[in-house]
């Protein structure tokens, strides 16, 4: 959206909008194929929305100070951040997971989530779905980041599903649809907050709505038949290659501020152009790992029957 021309605050603020529907229409979805820990997903997200509420703070006070430049710098410079960071670490665990081949388990538990999984810190709590037995208070640090970060930059499953997956040691598969439970409760409350501030575009959140119900459909049907490595190297070059798009931007949105030294109009549109081509690459990117695993699933799944 913000490629398409959507200041920082109205893009976060209209994405919330469209993703709660789509979130709960999800959720239902993949509840029905086995894939949702709802009780993962309540305790997750009761934390959340304190994460969002910060969220929402934080962008607010950006925008009244600095307005739209600031909120655009402030969206892209922790875009850029989250997805290097997170988005590295995720390539790097799916390419050990590939490596291991056919005969790999399917779900590896990180070092990080054994060692929190044995602290035994009261209240306890036993995730069926997930398979994790837990500390609660384990659980309120990655809900509270992934609220602030869906606040920040309308993505909170960047740090939700690998938080899940690293920290409290779901699945790959569980997580992806149990994080789609708590996008429900953050982007309906989200949406509340951004509605009383009139930052939200209705037509935007509409026309996001319309055509996004269509690929949630297609997603539950899609991560029935994917292994989980798949859905890391998804998530994994959506993330660094969506890194790449807004990292591009960085220099025009500091020089604004007079951080750095202006730039040429014509290295401007240079960068925007790196900048767009590199959203569209990631669409692919993903639309392309994600279609062929599917088909090749459906193949082996009928074939097996």
């Amino acid at each position: 959206m913000m490629s398409l021309g959507a200041p920082g605050a109205v893009a976060v603020a209209s994405n919330m909008c469209h993703k709660y529907p789509k979130a709960m229409i999800g959720t239902y979805k993949r509840w029905k194929y086995g894939q949702v820990d709802l009780k993962l997903a309540a305790t997750m997200a009761s934390t959340a929305i304190i994460g969002v509420q910060i969220g929402v703070m934080i962008q607010k006070h950006i925008l009244n100070k600095w307005g739209n430049d600031g909120s655009n710098l402030y969206v892209s410079a922790i875009f850029v951040i989250v997805l290097v960071l997170v988005g590295g670490y995720v390539a790097f665990d799916a390419y050990k997971l590939a490596k291991g081949g056919s005969d790999a388990p399917e779900k590896q538990t990180s070092p990080l989530a054994q060692a929190m999984q044995k602290i035994n810190l009261p209240p306890m709590m036993n995730f069926k779905v997930a398979k994790v037995r837990i500390s609660a208070w384990i659980t309120i640090p990655v809900g509270l980041f992934t609220g602030m970060l869906a606040a920040t930059i309308a993505v909170g499953g960047f740090i939700g599903v690998p938080g899940m997956i690293y920290v409290i040691g779901a699945s790959a598969m569980v997580a992806s649809a149990t994080e789609l439970g708590i996008a429900f409760v953050m982007g309906l409350w989200g949406s509340i907050q951004w509605g009383l501030s009139g930052l939200i575009d209705i037509r935007l959140s509409v026309l996001l709505l319309a055509t996004s119900l269509i690929g949630v459909q297609l997603g539950a049907l899609g991560t029935t038949y994917v292994k989980d490595y798949v859905i890391k190297v998804t998530m994994a070059a959506t993330m660094l290659i969506v890194a790449v798009s807004r990292g591009a931007l960085l220099p025009g949105y500091l020089s604004k501020f007079g951080l750095v030294a202006p730039i040429a109009p014509s290295t401007a549109a240079i960068l925007e152009s790196v900048s767009f081509w590199a959203l569209v690459a990631a669409l692919g990117t993903a639309g392309l790992i994600s279609s062929a695993a599917m088909i090749k699933g459906m193949i082996a799944d009928r074939k097996q029957a």
